[in-house]
């Protein structure tokens, strides 16, 4: 698994988008396994901090307790709708998986309110529209940089 930084390090660009799309949208979603393997979505905030990125949540809510028993996870940020008549003017979406690895609090106390992640990444992906195309970068640990572009 991948830091945030080390993401960072492996493909620069991609990691400007995303980091600018995840700051420019405050609510995004987050899917997590319940205990039967079923997804489940829920809203979340993210932020960055010393090269890693972090999620967090209220103590004892279901995202978390499905974080804890289950660390597999996905984050999607949505973007505004683009003008009609230029879908290229679309910013796109980006999507990232990993691992929620729970942390102790800043001063490495865990807190008796809410739940601490850092996101450990193995996937990053940013979707859009050039001209006629769909054009999709992605980023998988291990695996490096690619560009998918369909008609």
């Amino acid at each position: 698994m991948a830091s945030w930084q080390e993401f960072e390090e492996q493909a620069p660009e991609l990691a400007g988008v995303a980091r600018r799309q995840m700051d420019a949208y405050r609510h995004k979603v987050l899917a997590t396994l319940r205990k039967d393997g079923s997804p489940r979505v829920s809203g979340t905030e993210t932020s960055f901090r010393d090269g890693e990125l972090w999620t967090g949540s209220m103590l004892g809510a279901v995202k978390a307790l499905d974080l804890r028993r289950d660390p597999r996870m996905a984050i999607h940020v949505t973007a505004r709708d683009p003008e009609e008549a230029d879908p290229s003017s679309w910013e796109g979406d980006v999507k990232l998986a990993g691992r929620a690895v729970e942390v102790a609090d800043e001063g490495g106390v865990p807190s008796p309110d809410s739940h601490l992640f850092r996101i450990e990444v193995t996937e990053v992906v940013w979707t859009r529209v050039e001209g006629d195309e769909l054009v999709i970068d992605t980023w998988h640990e291990g695996a490096g940089l690619r560009r998918i572009r369909r008609k």
